[in-house]
């Protein structure tokens, strides 16, 4: 942490009230002073919920999403994607969304049917206390005084009242005393009558289950929950996976479903404390604060006094568990309290405390909480470093708990809703509420696409649609075309030349038989350093050098940043990095130089193979985004549009923008651009665009709808006032909680590359479909959802699905099919090389080229 920043943290520590975890103000902590004119006193509220409406009632209400934390389970942002109704705007498929080629599959889904008793009904009240009561818990204790008049089935957040049965009167007036005798009048009004499917309810549907949750004693750690009793230890590796379930309840095409599946956090057995302490070791005293807060800011760790998880904004050097807050008026240091509020005894008292930011959840009024201070001896350090991920043998040992096969992982859900029905208070909790779950996972049928046939050179084949790649049927199949290869080089260290020249002989071994004409590279030696890399770049790489190829010693991220940055910005040339390690398997050598030809022959602007395309004047764009956390966090668009018929040719940009901005304004300009080179390679503009929209996240699908769809519309329009392509929007995304389980042969595998559902767990509002395009070997396969938000195409849902899956056989850095389409994965490639290595734009001579393969 720099000079500056340790001063900025110790202001906030001084100036705000330090929160360690598990104080939060909901639990004694003064609230701050009132201003001038509110009641003040015990239990009084400093400002009363304000007079009901009954316009306020029709909407999911403030006091409802201001549940605290350990009411809500979390802030959920799948709700916030509600309410985007897309698929009443594309008249095509208002009456069917379904396609119909391909062959049926029977299939299973981690989904379960939510049950409820005929007519069930939520009632929503508006309590109102008079006098006015400030305590959220105090007012539930008034308001639960009468058990009798209410039931004990309820819901209460402070202001809002969820009842499964509804009261004699609209309006009932009760009586309470408290502790002071003081006497409270409590008025409970009807306010909504809510069907099952309302989004009120789907929300309420979720609170209760995180309640059965937490009865099944899991906890909470993030969005998900998990069963400490039952970990997995993997002593080796100092690493313990805690078991866990993802769940959302929402309502899908015909019924509302709970969808649930496994998840797992990986702990590791050190504390922050430890890990301290080994740095100073390997680091020594003058390099250990820089060092220190290079690793650790930005970490997540877990305090297991209360099953929390913070990120690490900060250090406070300055500061030690002797050190004091404030609590309940009255100064208290930190030892003190982690022992009389958890029993912990710290051991090391010179220990520096780390700062965490706390988020203020909800829009309760206010000043943000202040930071978090945490005890490094507390903190353990969760998931996995790099140095971790390149370790074989440990994420070998964690993928044989982790990646469940699908019967191991249909069982283990199974066993999960058994245990909702086996306990007697889950089951309480959920008859009292007249709910239940479907005891099976949800079965239905899917359709298996047509495989496609890869079009190479001269020549045409078919492979294996099960394995999903043709890594062996393109061997000795000439590529469509390639650059011939006249000016590259080779840089290499000394120790390191053998290594050079065997990379050398084997290219011209397998590059005949490819169709890519190579001649003999020239070889320079540079100095096993960043600096003497970089000079040698600099003399040697030219206007004319068509490719460079690093044979890298190790994998020292400075080296690989400084060839990439020169060669993408400084001076435009397309490169390759090769480790040398790569290279030492003699074994593997030919299929290993194969794919660096390839890779080679795509980035100078070679075309690899093809597949059938039938529309015509067709350009497809592919949009991801990456943030950039070594450069003040700034997002990254990546934008990349095909540009001619058989989609082998590309054009690349990327946009940086500062923190906050919208992706759009930036890719606004970069779709200009692809335009006008569609327009240079064709001699037209294209007359169909569709957009593959990548890298939304829960609650981003508003903004793509309402903004970015509209500013694609009017770049579209200043290309000319008569041009008026058909356009087609898809949000593309990866990271969802469906699985999808193939029964064909009477027990749980994973359905086959090509397997689409449009039926049953899509949702009824979107134009949406899942496709299962790549086949694994380890696991369960992960579907791809695909949200069609906008579309004036007219293209019939079975053709946009083909297209889609088609795209996904374009991506030239990998012989098989992949789960998203081509474009996608591009744009991703590129936004991840400019965020990670380059944090620059890259130079516009490389618009055209695959340069970051």
């Amino acid at each position: 942490m720099t000079g500056r920043a340790r001063a900025r943290s110790r202001g906030r520590a001084r100036e705000q009230e330090t929160i360690p975890p598990g104080a939060s103000l909901a639990q004694g902590e003064p609230a701050p002073p009132p201003a001038s004119g509110q009641l003040v006193g015990r239990g009084r509220q400093k400002s009363a919920p304000g007079p009901f409406s009954a316009e306020a009632g029709l909407q999911i209400s403030a006091g409802f999403q201001q549940v605290r934390l350990g009411e809500r389970g979390g802030r959920r942002k799948d709700f916030n994607d509600g309410g985007v109704n897309t698929r009443m705007a594309i008249e095509h498929v208002k009456d069917s969304k379904t396609g119909t080629s391909g062959e049926t599959i029977r299939l299973s889904a981690n989904f379960f049917r939510i049950l409820s008793r005929p007519e069930w009904v939520l009632y929503q009240y508006h309590v109102d206390f008079k006098p006015p009561m400030e305590a959220r818990h105090l007012r539930s204790a008034l308001l639960f005084q009468h058990e009798e008049t209410l039931g004990s089935a309820r819901s209460f957040d402070g202001a809002l009242l969820f009842m499964p049965h509804r009261l004699q009167n609209r309006e009932t007036l009760l009586f309470s005393e408290t502790r002071n005798r003081e006497k409270v009048q409590i008025t409970v009004t009807l306010t909504n009558e809510l069907p099952p499917t309302s989004p009120v309810c789907i929300q309420f549907y979720n609170i209760i289950f995180r309640r059965i949750l937490r009865i099944l004693d899991m906890q909470q750690i993030g969005r998900h929950y998990y069963n400490p009793k039952d970990p997995l230890n993997i002593p080796q590796h100092r690493l313990t996976i805690w078991p866990g379930y993802t769940t959302t309840i929402l309502q899908y095409e015909s019924s509302i479903m709970l969808c649930t599946d496994v998840s797992h956090k990986v702990l590791r057995s050190e504390t922050v404390l430890d890990f301290m302490a080994n740095l100073r070791q390997k680091a020594g005293d003058h390099q250990f604060a820089e060092l220190c807060a290079k690793e650790l800011i930005g970490l997540i760790v877990l305090t297991k006094y209360n099953n929390k998880t913070y990120r690490i904004d900060g250090i406070a050097w300055d500061h030690t568990p002797s050190n004091t807050f404030t609590k309940a008026d009255k100064e208290v240091s930190f030892k003190d309290y982690y022992k009389s509020q958890y029993s912990l005894d710290i051991s090391d008292n010179n220990q520096v405390l780390l700062i965490s930011h706390v988020k203020k959840m909800g829009p309760t009024p206010g000043p943000p909480p202040g930071p978090a201070m945490l005890i490094p001896e507390l903190c353990y350090l969760t998931g996995l470093t790099d140095k971790m991920r390149c370790d074989f043998n440990i994420m070998k040992d964690l993928d044989k708990h982790t990646k469940l096969e699908p019967q191991q992982r249909e069982a283990r859900l199974n066993r999960f809703v058994s245990s909702l029905h086996m306990n007697s208070d889950a089951q309480a909790e959920l008859d009292k509420w007249g709910l239940s779950f479907d005891r099976e996972l949800l079965k239905m049928t899917g359709r298996v696409l047509p495989g496609e046939r890869i079009f190479q050179g001269p020549k045409s084949y078919e492979f294996n649609p099960m394995m999903a790649d043709w890594a062996k049927e393109m061997r000795g199949v000439p590529i469509i075309s390639c650059p011939p290869m006249n000016n590259w080089l080779i840089f290499h260290t000394r120790r390191n030349a053998n290594d050079a020249v065997t990379l050398l002989q084997t290219l011209g071994r397998v590059s005949g038989p490819l169709g890519i004409s190579i001649q003999k590279a020239v070889m320079i030696e540079y100095d096993d350093h960043a600096e003497s890399l970089l000079r040698a770049l600099q003399h040697n790489v030219g206007p004319q050098t068509q490719m460079v190829v690093v044979v890298l010693p190790s994998n020292r991220k400075d080296k690989y940043d400084c060839i990439k940055k020169y060669l993408c910005v400084d001076c435009p040339t397309p490169s390759q990095c090769v480790m040398s390690r790569t290279l030492s398997r003699p074994q593997a050598l030919m299929t290993i130089a194969t794919k660096i030809a390839l890779q080679m022959a795509c980035k100078i602007g070679g075309e690899l193979w093809s597949v059938e395309i039938p529309l015509k004047q067709l350009m497809v764009v592919g949009i991801d985004c990456y943030h950039d956390s070594t450069a003040g966090k700034r997002s990254i668009g990546a934008l990349v549009a095909s540009l001619n018929p058989s989609m082998t040719r590309w054009y690349s940009k990327c946009v940086l923008q500062h923190k906050g901005q919208e992706i759009m304004d930036g890719l606004k300009m970069a779709l200009c651009g692809a335009f006008k080179d569609y327009l240079k390679f064709n001699n037209c503009l294209p007359s169909r665009i569709i957009v593959y929209r990548d890298g939304v996240g829960d609650g981003q699908l508003h903004g793509v709808v309402n903004y970015e769809v509209t500013q694609i519309l009017d770049c579209i329009k200043s290309m000319g006032d008569d041009y008026m392509p058909k356009l087609t929007v898809v949000v593309v995304k990866k990271r969802i909680s469906c699985r999808l389980f193939s029964l064909v042969t009477g027990k749980a595998t994973n359905p086959p590359p090509g397997t689409v559902v449009d039926s049953v767990i899509t949702r009824p509002e979107w134009y949406d479909f899942y496709i299962v395009s790549q086949h694994v070997r380890f696991g369960s396969v992960s579907p791809t959802h695909y949200n069609v938000v906008y579309d004036t195409s007219g293209l019939k849902p079975d053709h946009m699905q083909r297209l889609t899956y088609k795209l996904c056989h374009m991506y030239f850095n990998w012989q098989g099919i992949i789960r998203v389409p081509a474009p996608c994965q591009y744009a991703h490639k590129m936004a991840f090389l400019v965020g990670q290595s380059i944090h620059r734009e890259p130079n516009l001579k490389l618009d055209d080229l695959l340069f970051y393969l």
